[in-house]
């Protein structure tokens, strides 16, 4: 158990923690899986055979990203803005395109993640000296309000990765709502969905045979035993996964194998054997249900661009 600080217990992460674990069920926010060691296991898991994601929208973006630029761009200045980052690779051949037609915009990362963002702008630096980039760390909206009250500048967001998925379809509304709100008629947003499949395709990428899913969860339990002075012990934690393709929904929990408590800064949160902690849903999409979502939250599906297998799309969405 670590050291207790003033103030940890005011932290957005302690009290989301404390409050997700208080409940039933227990549930961990996934925002929270990036820390510097998440960051590095999920580049682990995006280049490992059986997660298919990351190969599907980098097939997409390396074929069609002329095309895709032409959909997006325009003679006018404008920001580009992405969500959820990761480390640029999709990006980066967007912002190749974009600088060899002469466009004229400002990249400006958003993640929670300062190495995230820290990490993206010394690679843009590097790889692509005469971009503009301004990185953004923080919630989303927040900094997305942010950008609105600074200027009248057309926005295009990046959200790619599927990081749309992250939420239940009820959740993915509200957010697409939500982010409708933060944008202006004409912005555009580029969403990356994973489609429906077979089923055993879909779990065996978030259970993968190298068990680097199963370290990146352990590494939040890991992550607040170092930061919240908590003292989990993650070898009587599992990882479990599970996939409906009734609901199109990917799940991931911690299983723990005995009774136990844990213990943080003023509070103890009791476990029963058997009991699991909810961290991750990965939702799966039709075409027709994105296009509903679209219509639904003020968008209208402007094009799209899928892989070759049609297991990945690439939607281009307009606000309306």
């Amino acid at each position: 158990m670590g050291n207790f600080t003033t103030g940890v217990k005011e932290t957005r992460f302690y009290n989301d923690v404390i409050s997700g674990l208080s409940g039933f069920p227990k549930q961990l926010f996934s925002k929270y899986f990036y820390d510097a060691i998440g960051d590095k296991l999920f580049q682990q898991i995006m280049n490992c055979d059986d997660y298919y994601l990351t190969k599907c929208e980098m097939e997409i973006l390396e074929l069609q990203t002329e095309a895709i630029i032409d959909s997006i761009s325009a003679d006018d200045y404008f920001e580009l803005v992405e969500l959820g980052p990761g480390d640029g690779t999709k990006s980066i051949k967007l912002l190749k395109e974009l600088t060899h037609k002469k466009a004229d915009f400002t990249y400006i990362p958003i993640d929670i993640s300062h190495s995230v963002i820290d990490n993206l702008e010394a690679l843009v630096a590097d790889t692509l000296p005469e971009v503009k980039t301004s990185g953004m760390n923080g919630d989303f909206f927040d900094m997305l309000n942010q950008l609105r009250n600074s200027n009248g500048a057309r926005r295009v967001v990046l959200c790619l990765g599927g990081n749309i998925g992250n939420m239940t379809v009820g959740e993915s509304h509200a957010f697409c709502g939500k982010l409708r709100q933060s944008l202006s008629k004409g912005d555009k947003i580029i969403f990356g969905f994973d489609l429906v499949k077979n089923p055993k395709i879909i779990r065996r990428a978030y259970d993968d045979s190298e068990g680097i899913t199963k370290r990146f969860n352990l590494n939040l339990l890991e992550r607040m035993n170092r930061e919240l002075c908590s003292d989990f012990d993650v070898k009587k934690f599992e990882h479990y996964c599970s996939y409906d393709p009734e609901t199109g929904s990917c799940k991931s929990y911690l299983v723990c194998l005995q009774d136990l408590e844990v213990h943080f800064p003023e509070a103890v949160i009791p476990f029963k054997k058997d009991e699991y902690i909810h961290m991750e849903i990965s939702q799966k999409y039709t075409l027709s249900q994105i296009s509903d979502m679209a219509h639904k939250t003020g968008f209208v599906v402007d094009r799209n661009f899928f892989d070759s297998k049609k297991w990945y799309v690439d939607s281009v969405w307009e606000a309306v």
